[in-house]
């Protein structure tokens, strides 16, 4: 009686003919010039004869091996834990977005305090940054991975009720808004950002408030708005040094705008104002020197460093991956500066937990604030001294 072939070694059959050239396969339309050299490749490579006799090699190598790896200090454990789940829920029962998220954050499940196996513990000490007036930002920065359109939809009347009404179940010390960029309206959004604050404020009195906003296409005017609206902490993001601005940020942007939007706020009676950096896209430290020098000029209080991390392939690529002890640098060397804080390390971002909790014990008057009234106190003589050379 004749052996009926087992359906594996059908396939292994099959796959014999093929890699022997007995079997043809039509193909409808003439492959490309990359398709045709990635097919020669795998001709040239081992075969399933090699694998099965186990001749094969033990590492096949495919893709750019040219571009940096991934050091290990910049990999992160999948987010998880009933807070993480939690915060996710109450944001999608009540429509908001997060930047945490939209930005692709490598930090979200240690801000949603995912680390923590007591619930209510966790809740407290979570940290949730929401995006206000979509998900749909109006630019098009080259690091971003927030999605992009002329024409996002309109704002939801409601996102200011929601999200007061978030915060104040969570009960957090400590909220960071933001925003996409919303060039489409004629305010670019700052009342809707004003009108957030204030019900934050009405529902959740002790919930101290940090504003990250866009630059209002640099009308100072909406600056004041939102900058009079009863937050605490205004912060706006320079993102790189000068020189690299135009080939990072939108067009639109600018380094001096970005300053000017600063000032602004600390004019208008904001007790911190904050901006962050990213490093590893090419900036020198000749520039980062200037840009810190500048910064403390214009009274910027807190400044944040984090390595920049390519969201897509569509995005600019790394440069470098920034060393920590480089990041270790830096941060003395803002400290020497005069800054109030200064969080620097490569998963550090512009929201970023630890500086949040030591502004909130400076508002707050707690602990750490002798250090911080000195340095507030000092701020034009520090401002004056900024253009002393300092070593790197």
């Amino acid at each position: 009686m004749a052996r009926i072939p087992s359906p594996i070694s059908r396939s292994i059959h099959a796959a014999n003919k093929i890699i022997s050239g007995t079997t043809h396969v039509r193909c409808l339309a003439t492959p490309s010039t990359s398709k045709a050299a990635f097919s020669q490749r795998l001709a040239d490579g081992p075969s399933l004869d090699d694998f099965i006799a186990g001749d094969a090699p033990e590492r096949v190598v495919l893709g750019n091996t040219a571009a940096p790896r991934l050091p290990t200090y910049l990999k992160t454990s999948i987010p998880s834990g009933k807070s993480f789940a939690k915060i996710r829920k109450d944001l999608r029962g009540l429509n908001l977005h997060t930047v945490c998220e939209e930005a692709r954050c490598p930090n979200i499940g240690d801000c949603w305090g995912g680390d923590s196996g007591d619930e209510q513990q966790a809740k407290r000490a979570a940290t949730a940054t929401i995006m206000l007036m979509g998900d749909t930002c109006t630019r098009g920065c080259r690091f971003c991975s927030v999605k992009t359109s002329r024409t996002p939809p309109p704002l939801d009347p409601h996102e200011p009720e929601h999200t007061a009404e978030a915060i104040s179940r969570w009960g957090l010390g400590y909220i960071v808004l933001t925003s996409v960029d919303r060039d489409d309206l004629a305010d670019g959004g700052c009342r809707h950002f004003a009108e957030t604050i204030r019900k934050i404020k009405q529902k959740a009195p002790d919930t101290l408030v940090e504003a990250l906003t866009g630059d209002f296409a640099g009308n100072l005017d909406h600056v004041a708005l939102v900058a009079q609206s009863g937050l605490d902490v205004y912060a706006h993001n320079v993102e790189t040094t000068e020189a690299l601005t135009p080939f990072v940020r939108d067009r639109r942007a600018s380094f001096q705008t970005s300053l000017r939007v600063l000032q602004r706020a600390k004019e208008e009676g904001v007790r911190v104002t904050k901006t962050s950096m990213m490093l590893g896209i090419g900036e020198t430290e000749d520039q980062v020197m200037d840009a810190l020098r500048q910064l403390r000029r214009h009274n910027v209080d807190v400044v944040t460093f984090g390595q920049y991390m390519r969201p897509t392939k569509k995005h600019m690529k790394v440069d470098r991956y920034v060393d920590p002890a480089e990041f270790d640098r830096w941060k003395q060397v803002a400290e020497d500066m005069g800054f109030l804080y200064v969080a620097s390390g490569p998963l550090v971002r512009s929201s970023y937990k630890a500086g949040e909790f030591f502004i909130e014990n400076v508002l707050r008057g707690k602990g750490a604030q002798r250090k911080a009234a000195t340095l507030l106190a000092d701020r034009d003589v520090q401002a004056a001294g900024t253009d002393k050379a300092v070593q790197v």
